[in-house]
């Protein structure tokens, strides 16, 4: 049964940097991203902040578990003149570099780790990818700050603010 979303989405992809400065990638076995390399990425569900669903998609999409350094980027758009869809986009590193793929099949067909050099010019490199890897992005990460309350009055269990230093 497909979950009805409303017509506010927001997601979140991770742009999951190894030591050797390679992005995680997978390929989607459905819709407009089916066979072409992407990162990561799922709707924020519930209960539930942009950063613990980040590392929850990395997971459950590749097995990899990962942490989240910091804001990489934000995607807005309208789909067909009807639904508000954006993205956060997360820069991360995996917990362990020895971590093997886990592929959760029905959504994902495969994963690698790509250099962004190469990802640029990869023929089978989303458009959304390929623009991120050109520009460089992770040069201009905003990182979490924590340890911050607004003020008890309004009762969040977990705050986060992304600023660039």
């Amino acid at each position: 049964m497909k979950k009805d979303r409303g017509k506010v989405w927001l997601g979140v992809a991770a742009i999951v940097e190894n030591q050797a400065g390679e992005w995680l990638l997978v390929k989607k076995t459905y819709g407009g991203l089916k066979g072409v390399w992407s990162l990561p990425a799922g709707f924020v569900q519930e209960a539930e902040t942009v950063t613990a669903a980040t590392t929850r998609e990395v997971l459950e999409e590749t097995g990899i578990i990962c942490k989240v350094k910091g804001l990489a980027g934000f995607r807005s758009g309208v789909i067909l003149n009807d639904i508000s869809d954006n993205m956060a986009i997360f820069h991360c590193e995996p917990i362990d570099n020895n971590q093997q793929f886990v592929l959760q099949e029905k959504e994902i067909v495969e994963a690698c780790w790509m250099a962004p050099t190469d990802i640029v010019q990869h023929e089978l490199s989303s458009v959304m990818l390929r623009e991120m890897a050109h520009q460089q992005v992770i040069s201009h990460i905003h990182p979490i700050i924590e340890g911050i309350n607004p003020g008890d009055v309004f009762g969040y269990s977990e705050y986060h603010l992304y600023f660039k230093k």
